[in-house]
């Protein structure tokens, strides 16, 4: 005997596909930038060295740790939206705006690249910004916010360590 068969209920809390669609491939985006940046604020993380090591080493912990917990809320904001969040090397590769590192920088060229990555993820955010207002998707608009500051204050405080 079969079972019967399940159908699961459209979604349908306001935005329209084609909507969440656009937010989901934003979102994706943001994902990938905000995946990258992890991975280069850890790999800096245990390969940073010279006289600034231990201030930078646990800034960037502190850095990593964040963005780690980031990645978590954008895959279930996409999960929530519908669509199966981007999960592997290849797809972020595919999606991110953000550059690999050559070799490995010293510490002030570690700094610069992290400055640079934070503001490309607060840029990525904010592009899409305008896509979820217009959708009406306040939940999307929160999280970005919270992204574009948290980015913006991290590369301001990164930045701050390249003045004299």
């Amino acid at each position: 005997m079969s079972e019967p068969q399940k159908t699961v209920p459209a979604i349908n809390f306001g935005i329209a596909e084609a909507d969440r669609m656009k937010i989901v491939d934003g979102l994706s985006h943001l994902l990938a930038d905000t995946y990258t940046l992890y991975l280069k604020t850890h790999n800096f993380h245990w390969n940073v060295t010279g006289p600034m090591f231990q201030t930078l080493h646990l800034m960037f912990m502190g850095l990593y740790n964040e963005q780690w917990l980031a990645v978590d809320l954008l895959a279930e904001r996409i999960r929530a939206l519908g669509a199966p969040a981007p999960g592997s090397y290849e797809q972020f590769a595919a999606l991110t705006s953000i550059s690999t590192s050559q070799g490995l920088p010293k510490a002030i060229g570690m700094i610069r690249e992290l400055v640079a990555g934070q503001e490309t993820v607060a840029r990525t955010a904010r592009a899409l910004f305008s896509v979820a207002e217009a959708a009406n998707d306040q939940p999307t608009c929160d999280l970005l916010t919270q992204r574009m500051q948290i980015h913006e204050k991290n590369a301001w405080m990164l930045r701050s360590l390249l003045e004299d």
